[in-house]
């Protein structure tokens, strides 16, 4: 027996499919798909969330020095006259970072083999580029999910039948995170 519904898809199809599904219901908390589907996208994104409730205090505070740019009022670099030449003038500041320990890290990448990346477009500038940003998903899956989830043992997600499509019957839920 199969361990996985294959979904009348070829493999990459089918992948590229599951991935889609697992990174918009993780990201909007809740997708309309078939029963069968459904299934398939439980199962990878309840091992997803239970990969970042085991590693989400698993990383180490570090205070780094940096050097940065010195921006005028516009935003653009500050440049000084040295020897003749422009050299943009930098100034160094104190950082605070996580330092992910080992398999931090390894689950982090783990992730990122699934999610596509999300792009967020703010509701005054629809149809506009200027105001968008990129979404961290992984980050995302360790400070707020897994902060959600860390005292449930599992059953991450619920499916809730909606009933047949129209067109082609097929018994259609709403897979949502719990």
């Amino acid at each position: 027996m199969a361990e996985y519904r294959k979904l009348g898809r070829t493999a990459d199809q089918r992948k590229a499919l599951l991935r889609n599904q697992v990174t918009n219901l993780l990201y909007h908390g809740k997708i309309r798909t078939t029963e069968t589907k459904a299934k398939e996208v439980r199962k990878i994104a309840e091992g997803l969330i239970a990969l970042a409730i085991r590693e989400k205090d698993n990383f180490e505070t570090v205070t780094v020095t940096a050097k940065v740019a010195v921006k005028d009022k516009d935003g653009k670099r500050v440049k000084e006259v040295v020897n003749g030449k422009k050299v943009t003038k930098y100034e160094e500041i104190q950082k605070t970072i996580k330092k992910d320990s080992p398999s931090r890290l390894h689950a982090r990448r783990q992730m990122m083999k699934v999610f596509y990346p999300v792009t967020e477009i703010p509701e005054s500038h629809k149809g506009r580029k200027k105001n968008t940003k990129q979404v961290d998903m992984v980050a995302k899956m360790f400070d707020e999910i897994a902060l959600k989830y860390e005292n449930r043992n599992g059953g991450y997600t619920r499916m809730i039948k909606i009933g047949e499509r129209k067109g082609d019957g097929a018994m259609e839920v709403l897979l949502e995170l719990v």
